[in-house]
């Protein structure tokens, strides 16, 4: 039979067996969990290093994309810099072109102007000798009348000028007389609006006021849309008030606010307007 002692010995070997086993099968578990661990950080830093790899690549391409897109930026500008240098020459061109067919046609119609001049001062056809002008076929006493003198001969622009330096010189008489020789020798100039306007001027600075005002009356009438218009509708209107014509020069310049509300004319006429108005009571 086994003894107490030997019972006691197999006990303490089975525990020691018994206790031994779990720590060799706990040490394999927790070597298994050390070699994944291993593994999940070389996982981890290879994946780290593809992401390094992609983000430079991907730095790079953005880089040349935005080197390629400034390039065409670049030659984007460069092309409507170029465009606008064209555009602008070509429209600088255009501009000179108009300017001398201005030129041109101001010559051309200054030309005929005083080609018609010349005519109108060359002797009637069929005219005796010795000046008589006579109708061919008529009987002596049967004489055509006598031409008026005129400036017959003169180009519009020195008739003008002449009529002005005698307006300026205070010789308001002879500045009425050459914008009216003016305007019977050329009523179709285009300078017929400031000639009849600059009538009424001589005859405003003469103090005439009620030939002013006829004169003024003209420009309105004859030509509406000239740029004498304004200033002649506000200088009537001065005229008038001058004469005492109170509510005529209201009128005149109430036109002149309505139709030519930009123009200096038209704001004249506002201060002329506010200034009739203060004379109230």
């Amino acid at each position: 039979m086994i003894s107490a002692r030997h019972r006691a010995l197999l006990a303490a070997a089975l525990v020691v067996v018994g206790v031994a086993a779990p720590a060799t099968a706990a040490d394999r578990e927790h070597q298994q969990i050390v070699a994944d661990i291993r593994m999940l950080q070389e996982q981890t830093q290879q994946i780290a290093l593809s992401i390094a790899a992609l983000a430079d690549a991907l730095k790079a391409a953005t880089a040349r994309l935005d080197q390629r897109l400034e390039q065409q930026a670049e030659a984007a500008r460069k092309a409507a810099a170029d465009q606008k240098l064209i555009l602008d020459a070509i429209a600088s061109d255009m501009k000179v072109i108009r300017e001398r067919s201005d030129e041109t046609n101001v010559r051309i119609s200054s030309l005929d102007q005083e080609i018609e001049a010349l005519r109108a001062a060359l002797p009637v056809a069929g005219a005796a000798p010795g000046g008589d002008a006579r109708v061919t076929g008529a009987s002596p006493d049967n004489q055509a009348p006598a031409p008026v003198p005129s400036a017959a001969g003169l180009s519009p622009r020195r008739m003008m000028e002449q009529a002005f330096a005698d307006y300026t010189a205070g010789q308001y008489a002879l500045a009425v007389q050459g914008y009216e020789a003016f305007l019977r020798t050329f009523p179709a100039s285009d300078q017929a609006d400031d000639a009849q306007f600059m009538v009424g001027e001589a005859q405003f600075a003469a103090r005439k006021d009620s030939d002013a005002v006829a004169a003024y009356s003209e420009v309105i009438k004859r030509y509406p849309t000239g740029n004498a218009a304004p200033d002649a509708h506000y200088k009537r209107g001065l005229a008038m008030e001058r004469m005492g014509n109170v509510d005529g020069a209201r009128e005149s310049w109430q036109l002149a606010v309505k139709a030519y509300p930009d123009t200096d004319a038209g704001r004249l006429a506002k201060q002329g307007l506010d200034r009739l108005a203060a004379r109230k009571p």
